[in-house]
């Protein structure tokens, strides 16, 4: 059954992943991050950082791929965090 553990994984973060790119395309559509929270970013930021560091430092296998693009989405997020909270409450630029 120890070869079903990387498909099983590979599921897990497939499901927490569809959650970026619908997350950044709100952003983007919205140019607003009233109510994200800056700090929950970083810590998934940090987890999938730890997944992707645990794949090359052990078990190397092709689930680290999907650890790396969670890890860019959030990254992007992150980025989008930044640029849109400097716009002021209403996320609008004047």
């Amino acid at each position: 059954m120890q070869f079903l553990a990387p498909y099983l994984e590979a599921i897990m973060m497939i499901c927490f992943g569809i959650s970026w790119p619908v997350a950044i395309a709100k952003t983007l559509r919205t140019r607003n991050v009233k109510g994200m929270s800056l700090f929950f970013l970083v810590v998934v930021e940090l987890g999938y950082l730890a997944g992707i560091l645990s794949k090359l430092l052990g078990h190397r296998d092709w689930v680290v791929a999907l650890y790396l693009m969670n890890y860019l989405f959030v990254g992007f997020e992150i980025i989008l965090y930044y640029r849109y909270s400097k716009l002021g409450d209403s996320g609008k630029s004047h």
